[in-house]
């Protein structure tokens, strides 16, 4: 991949070790028990946004009976369910995606089928083939510290941008067994 940067580089960075400060600790955590070389990529390099137009809500007529979940990328998450059946983006435990509010920069792991009430979503998945895994850049997506101060839209300007420390598939699969059992006791 293009613009790799040694883990040696970043540390030279104040902006950037402060950025991945929690982050850098939990690569270097005891548990994982071996040296290994950790590298830079930026979020674009590894993941593919859309746009979501095809899959905005035509109606704001939501109904907890109804099946397909409205979801936005804030706090409130799932808006209400539709009975809408054209346009539903087909995310599945296999096929996941990533939804990111494009103005306040907030996003949320999917794996299952969805409609969106905003176009100011994009929807992100990882790019092929790449050996990343795709949980484990979401967690890294976490640790980013960045508040937006402006209204605009976030993604392709700034978030693309932002550098991820990648080490080798094998510790990213690690790292997630235990980051997952973790997050979902904080409802995460």
């Amino acid at each position: 991949m293009k613009n790799k940067r040694s883990n040696e580089q970043n540390q030279q960075d104040p902006v950037l070790q402060e950025a991945f400060n929690p982050f850098s600790s939990l690569i270097k955590h005891p548990l994982l028990k071996e040296s290994f070389r950790v590298e830079w990529v930026r979020l674009g390099e590894v993941l593919d946004y859309e746009q979501p137009t095809k899959y905005i809500v035509n109606s704001t007529n939501y109904d907890n009976a109804h099946k397909t979940p409205v979801l936005t990328a804030g706090q409130t998450f799932i808006l209400g369910y539709t009975n809408e059946t054209q346009g539903v983006y087909l995310a599945t435990p296999e096929r996941p995606c990533i939804i990111f509010d494009d103005f306040t920069t907030s996003f949320h792991w999917v794996d299952f089928a969805f409609k969106v009430k905003s176009s100011a979503i994009k929807i992100l998945t990882l790019k092929k083939p790449v050996q990343i895994n795709f949980k484990f850049v979401f967690y890294a997506m976490q640790c980013i510290r960045f508040n937006p101060t402006q209204h605009e839209r976030h993604w392709i300007k700034r978030c693309a941008n932002f550098p991820i420390p990648l080490p080798p598939l094998p510790i990213q699969e690690k790292i997630i067994r235990v980051l997952d059992p973790l997050s979902a006791l904080t409802g995460g």
